[in-house]
């Protein structure tokens, strides 16, 4: 592994009992990601993404193979060594917000510092500053209810953001958003990169490739080349029909 190497996978495989049948999810993925750069990981619904964020966030173990994230090997960490990996070294950002209804906006962001022991003025203070980089200083005492799709989301990424995480990692983060709100977060995403943070998104949108200094295709649990990805994804038309 190489010093500037934030992420290194080796023969990773995740696969789920679906019945009587065996479900390979990911099925033997290897992936090297180097600090400070924005991957993005393209493939259609079952093809593996998903799966491949949630064990890099050390949300869901994998079957075999081994993950390695600035150096720490997740396949070795109990569930308290995984909770201060999350803590300390991931911020993640899900496609439906996953924002606490009945607290506001500035209360979102700052509920995981609670975690980390930091004092109500200071996740305060921290939160509302973070809410004004994300251009919600505004609308700090919103409710989710009282705000658009887009400005949760905004919410969303600022959250991801209060234990300044080194990894973020974002899961269809436009994947609920009108044409405009989706271009805005893709840039916070871009903007979160070119201040020193890596980045990895899975989503369908290609304009997320726009952004990416680094692109991933996946298909059937197996990371593809772009030209295997292509010729598979396209929808051949009959003209003479």
């Amino acid at each position: 592994m190489s010093t500037s190497d934030l992420i290194t996978i080796h023969e990773l495989r995740k696969t789920f009992q679906m019945g009587r049948q065996k479900v390979h999810a990911l099925d033997s993925v290897d992936l090297t990601v180097a600090a400070n750069t924005f991957y993005s990981v393209m493939g259609p619904s079952g093809s593996g993404k998903s799966t491949l964020l949630y064990l890099l966030g050390g949300l869901d173990r994998p079957t075999s193979g081994q993950i390695h994230v600035n150096g720490q090997s997740l396949e070795a960490m109990d569930e308290n060594a995984l909770a201060v990996y999350r803590q300390r070294t991931i911020g993640f950002i899900f496609q439906s917000f996953n924002l606490i209804s009945s607290l506001t906006a500035l209360e979102n962001v700052a509920y995981p510092m609670r975690f980390a022991h930091v004092s109500r003025r200071r996740r305060h203070a921290i939160a509302h500053e973070l809410l004004k980089r994300v251009g919600l200083g505004d609308r700090y005492n919103h409710k989710p209810g009282e705000l658009s799709g887009g400005q949760q989301q905004r919410v969303a990424v600022a959250r991801a953001l209060v234990n300044n995480p080194q990894l973020i990692l974002a899961d269809e983060p436009t994947g609920n958003l009108d044409t405009a709100s989706g271009h805005a977060i893709m840039q916070l995403l871009a903007d979160l990169h070119q201040n020193g943070r890596t980045v990895l998104v899975v989503s369908h949108d290609p304009r997320m490739q726009a952004y990416a200094t680094h692109r991933v295709f996946m298909l059937d649990g197996r990371i593809v080349t772009e030209a295997d990805y292509e010729t598979a994804t396209t929808i051949s038309v009959d003209r003479s029909a």
